[in-house]
């Protein structure tokens, strides 16, 4: 997988290569968080929102609440 860095600026590219290399091995895609998100609570009305999202773009889409 090609890592946005920007997006991970807080991992040098030794980091990045380990879990590179952890990926190819086991054949997964890992996603790094620099502290673990509180998955957001929903209203119904948003709920519905994102679900049409989703199969509109045809993705899944994870809510975390914002630090």
């Amino acid at each position: 997988m090609d890592f946005e860095h920007r997006y991970a600026d807080y991992l040098d590219e030794a980091a990045l290569k380990e879990i590179q290399v952890l990926e190819k091995e086991t054949g997964k895609t890992l996603l790094a968080y620099c502290t673990p998100p509180a998955i957001a609570r929903l209203t119904p009305d948003e709920l519905a929102k994102i679900q049409a999202l989703e199969s509109k773009l045809c993705v899944r889409l994870v809510a975390y609440d914002n630090h």
